[in-house]
Parts: structure tokens; sequence; C-alpha cells
């Protein structure tokens, strides 16, 4: 069992490095083939942080810890009802309760 895990973590870490290795050779490969650096090539996630705002783009377009309190604000004004939350929250309680009252029958 010991050997088991060993040659599990040792493959997981081998296709985590490959993984990253093949990131790299695609944005090196991305540049090259360009041909040139361009000042405007954006990456799809670039990170500001200058002290006092920490500031994020997706894709060219700016976030803001403001854009993410007005969408939070307005999901909960609209309290969207989801069929498949409840569902699962109904069919949790239900097997919730299903092995409480098995686990006491079975120790009383």
């Amino acid at each position: 069992m010991k050997m088991f895990m060993l040659k599990f973590f040792c493959i997981v870490a081998l296709m985590f490095i490959s993984v990253l290795a093949g990131m790299q050779l695609a944005n090196d490969g991305i540049h090259k083939m360009k041909g040139y650096d361009d000042p405007n090539f954006q990456n799809a996630v670039a990170i500001n942080d200058n002290g006092q705002q920490v500031k994020a783009t997706f894709l060219g377009n700016e976030i803001s810890s403001h854009d993410l309190d007005e969408k939070k604000k307005k999901l909960e004004e609209i309290s969207a009802f989801n069929v498949f939350s409840s569902m699962g929250k109904k069919i949790s309680e239900g097997v919730s309760h299903a092995s409480e009252t098995l686990i006491n029958l079975i120790t009383e």
C-alpha cells in the first residue's frame, strides 16, 4: 500500500509539473509566433496592487470590489430560487434524518 501511494503521488506531481511546463511553452510559443514584443499584449488575468486598492483585470475588463458588491446586492434583491439547490437540501435532510433513526435503532 505504501508503494502504491508513493507511485500515485509521484505520478500526480509529474503531471502537475508537466501541465505547468506546457503552459509556459505555450506562452513562449505565442510570443515567438508574434515575432515582436507588443506592449498591448494583455495577459488573461492581471492583478495590480498599489497599496490602498487592489485592481484586477480579467480578459481586458477591469474588476473592482465595488462591482462585486453591486452584483451581490442585486442577487440578494432578486433572491433567485434554484430548484436543484432546494432539492439537494431536502435530500440531505432526509438522508440525515434516516441515518439518525437507523443509528438510534441500532444502538438501542
